[in-house]
């Protein structure tokens, strides 16, 4: 074998002692610290989570009850609020998880990156119980997203009727959301869909093509109504019409 190839095996079997170091910490240490009540369990947790995660950014906010699993490559920015009961879970070696400055995780909200990256960027809320999971899932700046709401990017082969749809091949397309979109409330948006900068989808859309910039879309599949724009006399009309989005 070559020194070169040596030295690449070397640091790969490094990478896996440290992963697997770092898996037993979160499997003993997240646990133990769950019981440190008051300001000393909050100044602890911060001490230990900067030494083990990716990043963890100044000010940043994590209360009891909150899961995390991958956390070296787990990226978390300034002034940050998770709220109890957030999932955090980067289950695939090569994937990250990215989650900007001053970003809000609401009760429940569950993140799981199974393949490349999930990033959410700065300013952005998500509301509870609202679900992130699969491929690449980019959200830019100042978005809202409420409640209830599923970013699934990712879907099943199931071309073969004679194997199980479980073990067949998934595919993985990513999810953009561009900055300053406001998802309402049980909104679902499939793999392969860009939503483009500060679009509105009302409550309880499916969204399954592309929405254009500035766009107000509703409906099961999502269907554009209306465009954002200074000229559109019946914007009013349409936010009458759009289901109450929570958040």
């Amino acid at each position: 074998m070559s020194p070169e190839k040596q030295k690449l095996q070397k640091k790969y079997l490094l990478k896996a002692v440290v992963s697997k170091l770092i898996s037993y910490v979160e499997a003993i240490v997240f646990p133990l610290l769950e019981w440190i009540p008051f300001l000393i369990g909050r100044l602890l947790r911060s001490l230990i989570y900067r030494i083990i995660f990716a990043e963890l950014g100044a000010s940043a906010s994590i209360p009891t009850g909150v899961e995390f699993v991958g956390v070296e490559r787990i990226r978390i920015g300034k002034f940050i609020s998770l709220h109890r009961g957030v999932r955090i879970r980067r289950l695939n070696k090569n994937s990250s998880i990215d989650i900007g400055d001053k970003v809000t995780l609401d009760k429940g909200v569950d993140i799981k990156a199974n393949y490349q990256e999930i990033e959410i960027g700065d300013h952005s809320y998500l509301g509870p119980y609202t679900c992130l999971s699969g491929g690449s899932i980019k959200i830019g700046k100042n978005c809202l997203i409420a409640s209830h709401s599923g970013i699934y990017a990712n879907n099943h082969t199931f071309a073969d009727p004679l194997v199980n749809i479980r073990e067949q091949k998934s595919s993985f397309k990513g999810i953009v959301i561009e900055e300053d979109c406001w998802l309402g409330s049980g909104v679902r948006v499939v793999d392969g869909v860009k939503i483009g900068k500060g679009s509105v989808i009302g409550a309880g859309a499916v969204v399954t093509k592309d929405i254009p910039p500035y766009s107000v879309a509703v409906g099961v599949p999502a269907k554009v109504i209306s465009k954002r724009d200074k000229t559109d006399k019946n914007i009013e009309e349409v936010k009458n019409d759009l289901v109450e989005i929570d958040g």
